[in-house]
């Protein structure tokens, strides 16, 4: 191969050959950007054209385990779906998929495009650019946020905050992305997120409470879910870009904390990992998030003077 041709499609001929003699079989993960950044020296826009090159030539899609070689023949074997059949409800579809299974940072234009299987341009026609699609994809997401009314809706104004919590964190568990929208100092005007907040302030109308402290307690919450959905993306990207698990890993530096904790420095910190030793613990981000909620909620009823 020659050395003049340009490094992604280098990179993407040695996946291609893993790929055709059966070294990657159908629904076996493919290196990520990062791996592939590691492995062929490479920068991670290079790693990411690799990618991309892939899916258009239909050997690798995307799924909830990352990137994965296709289970199905490439694009050449299937018909290739009219430009006036695209629609921006299936760009921000196609788009969400792709974020869910790798991130983000692997959303483009052009891996749109090859998922969907039509030329990169015509995306163009539905969404202005990747920031007004990533608006578009998140007030797609956050419309699962279906919150009841009426007579459906819970009473007390303590089982209405926990539906909308609860429900906005399912939401950023299923599209941990999500957390990247913006800093909480510029708020996304998108649609699904005012109704949240209406239902909010609206739950605490008219119990003597400043509208800066229910703003408070509101960016309170919303700043825990999106730090959890930070880590549920981080892990899933540690996974894989390094192949180990999080209980795997902690497993691994066992012996290590022991030495540390050798010296006596640290005996209150020893004592609880020795406890932890003995009956096991369970980072489970469902039940941090519930303690936060419990938490919160306790201090809001104290302020109100009630539980209810």
């Amino acid at each position: 191969m020659s050395q003049d041709e340009a490094p992604y499609r280098r990179v993407a001929a040695e996946i291609r050959d893993r790929i055709a003699t059966g070294a990657l079989r159908p629904g076996d993960r493919v290196p990520s950007t990062r791996a592939i950044t590691r492995e062929w020296n490479v920068a991670m826009a290079t790693a990411t054209k690799v990618l991309t090159l892939l899916r258009q030539e239909g050997l690798v899609e995307s799924s909830s385990a990352g990137t994965v070689v296709a289970s199905t023949a490439g694009p050449r074997d299937r018909p290739r779906p009219a430009a006036e059949d695209l629609t921006r409800t299936r760009v921000v579809r196609a788009a969400v998929e792709i974020a869910d299974a790798e991130g983000l940072a692997a959303l483009s234009m052009r891996g749109i495009a090859a998922r969907l299987g039509v030329a990169p341009m015509s995306i163009y026609r539905h969404v202005a650019g990747k920031d007004d699609l990533v608006l578009l994809m998140a007030d797609a997401v956050l419309s699962e946020l279906r919150l009841p009314a009426g007579p459906d809706a819970p009473q007390g104004w303590r089982p209405r905050l926990e539906l909308a919590a609860r429900m906005l964190w399912r939401v950023h568990r299923a599209h941990p992305w999500l957390a990247h929208l913006g800093p909480l100092t510029r708020p996304t005007l998108i649609p699904s997120l005012l109704d949240y907040s209406e239902w909010w302030f609206a739950t605490l109308s008219g119990r003597g409470l400043d509208p800066a402290l229910v703003l408070d307690l509101n960016v309170v919450l919303y700043s825990h879910i999106q730090g959890l959905a930070v880590q549920l993306e981080r892990e899933a990207q540690a996974v894989d870009d390094t192949g180990v698990s999080g209980e795997q890993w902690m497993h691994e530096q066992e012996s290590e904390l022991a030495a540390r904790l050798a010296d006596g420095g640290h005996p209150a910190f020893a004592s609880a990992m020795a406890w932890f030793g003995r009956t096991g613990y369970d980072l489970d981000f469902d039940a941090l998030f519930e303690r936060a909620l419990t938490a919160l909620l306790d201090h809001l009823a104290g302020l109100l003077g009630s539980g209810r």
